[in-house]
């Protein structure tokens, strides 16, 4: 292997690997540079353990001549009988490298290698890639070439690890603040807190379409049940409604107890206010059919659920509010107030979707007039409206 190659390769990590502009443009330049430098290398895997809820870890796939394959995998692989046999999960539980040369017989033990083997591959090397924290992450290094990879070129892929490491833990972890801030904050509101907007006082005017719920009957709930019990439930509650907000174009800000705040933005690169406060009303009605259809076994007794939800549109602040150094970005303004109120109101009325008149105005739909109710804080009363399809339940 060319040694003058490889260190081209090693300087360009240690420099940050500038010139890529994608996880996965990093990982192709590498191995491009590698194989011009003469590794004989055929496939590459970098496997990168992450800190989310929901997904155990992002794997990249090159292969020569080809784009570079991205995928996640979730916990569930942990127990699946392909990873007990594969020599990543060495590397993840012990830390230590491990080679399959197609022609030793102690390759067949690594059922994932018969794949390599039929591909004409002739040696494969998994090699751990601890970060900083103690984490320890894995890479894999696969040839055609007869006989296997060379003692120079283990060598070289030996020499890489540490810088490939370094670049590969500091996109790691601007990526793990990414997926928290989304998981925690909302994806837009993520984006604001990267982009330095960490300051108290630092909000912006947004026109949105804005949900509130709340589960009904929750304090009898809580009461009746075990805690750990009611969490389950707030969950899969939940999901009943975050699938749908997320799937058309929604935010969910806070979660309340049982109660969410979501925000729809309205703007030019999303649509207009008739357009988003349909596509507010669509996810509506796919949540209410969700809840509707939730079944929760307790003993011998299935429970059943209702929500209501108010729906609102108008300006709202949104950005960065608190006290010292305990910040929240949520929004606020008369019209986040009036949501609120409505969604009282829905309560009281046994309605599980009811809007302003303002909302009613933008969003065109086969509405009934609820009627006129005075709202704490506002000078007027407001009229309300509900989906002419609802019957409204009976209110015990």
């Amino acid at each position: 292997m060319d040694s003058s190659g490889l260190q081209h390769v090693l300087n360009w990590l240690i420099d940050g690997a500038r010139t890529s502009g994608t996880s996965a443009d990093m990982v192709a330049a590498v191995c491009e540079q590698l194989v011009d430098a003469g590794l004989p290398l055929s496939r590459f895997g970098l496997f990168i353990r992450t800190l989310h809820p929901e997904i155990f870890g992002r794997n990249f796939i090159w292969r020569q001549g080809q784009k570079v394959e991205m995928g996640t995998v979730d916990f569930d692989i942990l127990d699946s009988p392909e990873f007990a046999q594969s020599p990543l999960r060495i590397v993840f539980e012990q830390g230590t490298e491990v080679r399959g040369r197609m022609d030793d017989p102690d390759s067949r033990r690594f059922p994932f290698l018969d794949d390599m083997r039929a591909e004409g591959v002739t040696d494969y090397i998994a090699v751990p890639m601890p970060f900083l924290d103690g984490s320890i992450h894995a890479t894999s290094w696969v040839t055609r070439q007869p006989g296997g990879f060379s003692d120079d070129d283990v060598a070289a892929i030996r020499m890489i690890m540490a810088p490939l490491a370094r670049v590969s833990e500091i996109v790691s972890l601007r990526r793990t603040a990414e997926m928290l801030l989304d998981t925690y904050v909302g994806n837009r509101a993520g984006a604001r807190i990267l982009g330095g907007q960490i300051r108290r006082g630092h909000n912006d005017t947004m026109q949105a379409a804005i949900w509130l719920s709340d589960l009904r009957g929750f304090t009898a709930l809580s009461d009746r049940l075990p805690a750990e019990t009611v969490v389950e439930i707030l969950n899969h509650y939940f999901d009943c409604q975050v699938t749908a907000i997320r799937g058309h174009g929604g935010e969910v800000l806070k979660f309340m107890g049982d109660g969410l705040l979501a925000v729809f933005p309205i703007d030019e690169y999303i649509g207009d206010a008739a357009h988003v406060c349909t596509r507010v009303l669509e996810a509506a009605r796919e949540s209410r059919a969700s809840v509707e259809a939730l079944a929760f076994p307790v003993g011998d007794v299935i429970e059943r659920f209702r929500f209501g939800v108010a729906l609102h549109v108008g300006n709202i602040l949104y950005g960065n509010i608190g006290g010292g150094n305990r910040l929240d970005f949520t929004c606020i303004g008369p019209a986040v107030n009036l949501a609120a109120r409505l969604e009282k109101i829905a309560g009281r009325l046994g309605r599980t979707v009811v809007v302003s008149e303002g909302f009613a105005n933008v969003c065109r739909e086969g509405w009934r007039e609820l009627g006129d109710f005075p709202i704490a804080g506002f000078s007027k009363a407001q009229r309300v409206y509900g989906l002419a399809e609802e019957t409204p339940a009976v209110m015990a």
